[in-house]
């Protein structure tokens, strides 16, 4: 029997606010265990929320890049459950009225095709604490840092029929928050984290199949681990013959497998209401109008006036403008003078893969866009090679200059544009080139770029190539 995956997200995006959604208590990472939980935090009697402003002008900002409708009036509700870790006895979230509803991401696939993943809804709510079981022996901990941290809930339609389609959006939508300054985007840290549902049916079935939920996935490829092995399992439990139960599991990266930890709850389990402290969540038509004219230029946008301000090809353009820091690293490049298609070749070539080879990100590059227009201003300008822009570029990424011409001249990399002096060592090599001038003259071409390799070797990489070439067809009644 031929199966079809079907497969919905929902991720919770820490906000980028100094303080909680409902206290003033700092969301610093990092801090010792139980220092950073208030009496709001806590719900001691007495104590009352206060919305974060911050997180609600984030919410919405989302709301209008993904083209969604913004509730401008919304509900806040308590979600109760019992967890050591949740010291209230109920999680401050939204259930009916969502502050945002609808919208969608455009994911691209590898094969360069692209599909728009509709989004249900974007819902605000505070982080739980977190238990800790591994420090204590024979007892688990209770860290209340986290409680009230301000989450934007993303939930999509379960319109993804692969792990690739979901680790494509769940990127995607990584790049999208961060791009927008309202997530950091730290997987390792909890800023990022996605919960899975994952179900099967037979092609061809219109009725969902029984799904279950993945929780907590904060990298990439343990997301595709967990969906890859979720679906397989799933297949061979129904032809099996057996049932598959609507539950939560987690996924063990060192086995690769998923286990179930609960049976899954429904909305009912709940019992959503109201939360009776706190008013409906109002945003006013100016407060609207004022997140929407501090919208950056989004980047679908961006991508398309990188290709016709620019004339960067559409793919380029795409890479060059997902990230607001890869984006702005390219124009501040171009803006300091760099031939905007050069700076994108050196962006996704050179640069992006000394930033792969050391694990860095573009904000930590040790070649600044300053510095890498100008290397492209002395390639361009024929005071170096490309060749010798290379070598140019690693000095300059192991700090052993301030700029490309501090280190030409240190290194003594000019290149020679002397004719005559490019001329001497033509000769000299021609001389010692009597097979492959044969060569060359019986038609070979590769014989050409032999020796014009040899006399490049020869100027130690310093001879202008296109006058190396002019010379040597000449010397050879080319």
């Amino acid at each position: 029997m031929e199966w079809e995956v079907v497969i919905g997200l929902e991720t919770h995006v820490q906000l980028t606010t100094q303080s909680k959604i409902f206290s003033g208590s700092s969301t610093a990472f990092g801090a010792e265990p139980n220092t950073q939980a208030s009496i709001v935090d806590l719900a001691l009697p007495g104590a009352l929320p206060v919305m974060n402003r911050g997180a609600v002008e984030r919410a919405v900002k989302f709301g209008l890049a993904i083209g969604a409708t913004i509730n401008q009036r919304s509900i806040m509700a308590r979600k109760n459950y019992f967890y050591p870790d949740l010291p209230k006895g109920y999680q401050i979230s939204q259930f009916e009225t969502p502050i945002v509803q609808g919208g969608g991401v455009t994911i691209t696939l590898d094969d360069g095709t692209t599909k728009f993943i509709e989004l249900t809804r974007a819902h605000l709510e505070e982080d739980a604490g977190k238990s800790v079981h591994d420090l204590f022996d024979g007892a688990s901990g209770v860290d209340l840092n986290r409680a009230g941290t301000p989450l934007l809930e993303i939930v999509t339609e379960p319109v993804m029929r692969s792990a690739k389609e979901a680790i494509a959006y769940a990127k995607a939508l990584h790049n999208l928050v961060r791009y927008l300054d309202i997530c950091d985007g730290n997987m390792q840290e909890g800023s990022f984290r996605c919960d899975v549902n994952v179900s099967v049916r037979p092609v061809g079935q219109k009725e969902f199949g029984t799904r279950r939920e993945i929780k907590n996935l904060n990298s990439f490829k343990f997301m595709q681990q967990a969906i890859d092995y979720e679906v397989r399992w799933q297949i061979e439990q129904i032809e099996d013959g057996k049932k598959i139960v609507q539950a939560t599991v987690l996924f063990n990266p060192d086995t690769g497998e998923t286990r179930a930890m609960r049976t899954k709850e429904d909305a009912m389990d709940y019992r959503y209401f109201p939360d009776p402290d706190l008013p409906p969540l109002v945003v006013s038509d100016a407060d609207l109008a004022h997140i929407k004219a501090a919208m950056p230029e989004l980047p679908e946008a961006k991508c398309a006036r990188f290709a016709s301000h620019y004339g960067l090809s559409p793919y380029d353009a795409r890479l060059l403008s997902q990230d607001g820091a890869t984006a702005t690293f390219f124009e501040t490049a171009v803006k300091t003078g760099a031939d905007p298609k050069l700076a994108a070749n050196w962006m996704l070539g050179d640069l992006s893969a000394a930033l792969n080879r050391d694990e860095k990100s573009i904000e930590q590059s040790p070649v600044s866009a300053v510095q890498l227009a100008g290397v492209i201003a002395r390639i361009s300008d024929g005071t170096i090679s490309h060749k010798i822009g290379k070598t140019v570029f690693d000095a300059l990424w192991k700090g052993d200059g301030a700029d490309a011409d501090a280190v030409i001249d240190s290194k003594g990399l000019r290149q020679i544009s002397d004719s005559g002096a490019i001329e001497k060592i033509v000769d000299e090599v021609l001389a010692k080139s009597a097979a492959q001038i044969a060569d060359y003259k019986a038609g070979k071409e590769k014989a050409l770029m032999s020796i014009v390799g040899q006399v490049m070797k020869a100027s130690q990489g310093k001879a202008n190539p296109a006058q190396v070439n002019d010379i040597i067809k000449r010397k050879l009644g080319a």
